[in-house]
C-alpha cells in the first residue's frame, strides 16, 4: 500500500462534507469480489484507502494559515493550520431534544405582573464586627449573627406578644429560620405538583 499513488480516479466523482471530514462514495462495490471470502477484506481496504486519499487530497487543498507556537523556553515552532469549511451533512442527534421547562407558579405571576427578577448580588457578605467576609445564610451565616451574641435586644412587638412567658430571642430566630425553610419547602411542593412532578 505504500507504494500506491497519491491520484486516485473514480468512474463517479465522490462527493465530500470536509466540515465533518466525511467522503461519500456512490461507486458500486464489485459484487465478484465481495463474494469471495480470499479477496473480500483486501478489496474493502483498497477502497477504504483510496476514498481516504481522495479526502486527504481535499483537505490539503484548503487554504493553510502558518503561525507560531512557543514549544519549550525561548523556542517557537511554526505551525500550519489548515481552514476547513462548515459541515453540510446535518448529523442526527443521539436524544431527542428537550421540552422546554414548564414556567413555575411564581414564574407565571411574575410575568403577568411585570416583575423583574433581581440579578444576584453573590452569596458572601461583608462582617464589619469580625472584619471579615461571611455567608450571607447557610453555616455560619450573617443570619445567625444572635445565635452568639451574650446580649440580644428584645424586639417590642415580641415583648408584647410574649408578656408571661420568658423568650429568648436566640431560640426565636432560629425558629423563624426553620418556619421559613418549611415555607419554602411547601412552596416547592405546590410548584412541583402544578407542573405534574410530584414525587
Amino acid at each position: 500500500m505504500s507504494g500506491r499513488s497519491a491520484t486516485v480516479d473514480k468512474p463517479i466523482p465522490v462527493a465530500y462534507d470536509l466540515g465533518n471530514l466525511a467522503v461519500f462514495d456512490s461507486n458500486p462495490l464489485e459484487s465478484n469480489k465481495l463474494s469471495d471470502a480470499s479477496q473480500v477484506n483486501e478489496y474493502l481496504e483498497q477502497v477504504t484507502r483510496d476514498n481516504t486519499q481522495l479526502l486527504i487530497n481535499q483537505i490539503l487543498s484548503q487554504p493553510v494559515r502558518n503561525t507560531t507556537d512557543s514549544v519549550s523556553e525561548g523556542q517557537e515552532a511554526s505551525i500550519a493550520l489548515i481552514t476547513l469549511p462548515d459541515p453540510s451533512t446535518p448529523l442526527p442527534r443521539e436524544k431527542s431534544v428537550p421540552k422546554p421547562r414548564e414556567m413555575t407558579r411564581w414564574e407565571k405571576f411574575a410575568a403577568k405582573k411585570g416583575i423583574q427578577a433581581k440579578g444576584k448580588t453573590g452569596k458572601m457578605i461583608y462582617d464589619e464586627e469580625s472584619g471579615e467576609w461571611v455567608p450571607k445564610w447557610g453555616y455560619k451565616g450573617n443570619n445567625k449573627q444572635l445565635d452568639n451574641q451574650w446580649l440580644v435586644e428584645m424586639n417590642e412587638n415580641t415583648e408584647e406578644k410574649n408578656k408571661d412567658t420568658l423568650i429568648d430571642p436566640r431560640t426565636l430566630a432560629r425558629a423563624e429560620r426553620k418556619k421559613l425553610v418549611k415555607k419554602y419547602e411547601l412552596q416547592q411542593k405546590k410548584n412541583l405538583k402544578a407542573q405534574g412532578k410530584s414525587k
